[in-house]
């Protein structure tokens, strides 16, 4: 399961970004995943919330945001929704297909309180 290690990853440079901010918690952390990163989101919201235990993110909030898997085929120029690999055009059935969205897997936000008086980072 490499949800475990992502959300260890994730965990960490919240850790981090809230020490360099002195911050006495984290509110919420905000992760895009992409439709096509391999990624199950309810494994990896599990995996966060073990990883969490015993940190300044065990009270966090966790913001799974899904991001659609989106291409541009070059047979026929068309913008398409993909779901799955191969990568096929639901319009003209062509495989080339080069992927513009769904692969992203990233910390949107973190939000944190503490000595910042009161500023989200």
């Amino acid at each position: 399961m490499h949800e475990m290690s992502i959300a260890m990853s994730i965990i960490d440079i919240a850790l981090s970004e809230a020490e360099k901010a002195g911050a006495q918690t984290i509110d919420e952390i905000e992760v895009e995943v992409g439709q096509l990163a391999a990624v199950m989101l309810e494994s990896l919201r599990f995996c966060l919330e073990a990883a969490a235990k015993g940190t300044l993110t065990e009270t966090a909030t966790f913001t799974l945001i899904n991001i659609p898997g989106h291409g541009h085929c070059l047979a026929c120029q068309r913008d398409v929704a993909i779901t799955e690999f191969p990568a096929q055009c639901d319009v003209c059935q062509g495989f080339g297909v080069s992927i513009t969205a769904g692969t992203e897997l990233k910390i949107r936000s973190i939000s944190i309180n503490g000595d910042n008086n009161g500023r989200e980072e």
